[in-house]
């Protein structure tokens, strides 16, 4: 049921941008799908009038983007909740709980991360994500268990993140594993693993048998050493 907003009094434009969002956050939860936040219907559900959805969005495009930002601010807190303690496990658990954070809002993450932005330059989800990222990676940086440019790793570990989920969104019809945290956790695992060795790898690697032979006794040695017993890296 829609009802006609009073028209706003001066000052009050602040408050009818909210009230669209909000509208606009309803429907999106009840479709399920960007394709439903048309301008007109989120007037109709606002109980505003088609020009005023314009007065605050340029377009559908900017109105859909606001409204998936909306829950943006929560993937900040998730990585502000797992930093801390051994920064090699602490990255691991941003990992996983941006992977959760995309999976638990797939038409946002779609809408911001999988397709391209209207606007010229970076999308501003884009920019903070990868922003959380770099300051994850920055502090095993600095403690040596990873080697180089920050910005450089953490867009490694990110697109490998990222395609974890990306494919789960796009593609669910996809024979997946039915234990999708132990195929996030071999996703995060392989790559901070990867991560943690390739930064250290000479330019020239021995062939193929005699690498196979040093990573055999590396891993011998860690698994002597109770590398095992980790199961959150």
């Amino acid at each position: 049921m829609t009802t006609r907003r009073v028209r706003a009094r001066r000052g009050e434009g602040a408050l009818l941008r909210e009230e669209i969002l909000r509208a606009a956050e309803e429907l999106l939860a009840e479709s399920g799908t960007e394709d439903a936040l048309t301008v007109r219907a989120v007037a109709l559900r606002a109980g505003v009038s088609t020009p005023s959805v314009y007065l605050h969005f340029a377009d559908k495009e900017a109105l859909v983007e606001a409204v998936c930002m909306r829950v943006w601010g929560e993937l900040g807190r998730l990585f502000t909740e797992n930093l801390g303690g051994d920064p090699f496990l602490a990255l691991g658990k941003c990992a996983r709980a941006y992977a959760r954070f995309a999976l638990d809002h797939p038409v946002q993450y779609r809408v911001l991360m999988m397709r391209p932005s209207a606007a010229p330059g970076v999308p501003p989800a884009a920019a903070e994500a990868f922003r959380h990222m770099v300051d994850a990676v920055s502090a095993c940086v600095r403690t040596r268990v990873l080697e180089g440019d920050p910005e450089e790793l953490a867009l490694g570990l990110w697109s490998a993140v990222h395609g974890y989920v990306s494919l789960l969104i796009a593609q669910p019809a996809f024979p997946w594993p039915r234990d999708r945290e132990a195929l996030l956790d071999h996703v995060v695992r392989q790559a901070g693993f990867g991560a943690a060795m390739y930064s250290r790898l000479p330019r020239g690697l021995p062939p193929s048998a005699e690498l196979a032979a040093c990573l055999d006794d590396f891993g011998t040695r860690l698994a002597a050493r109770g590398g095992g017993e980790h199961p959150s890296v």
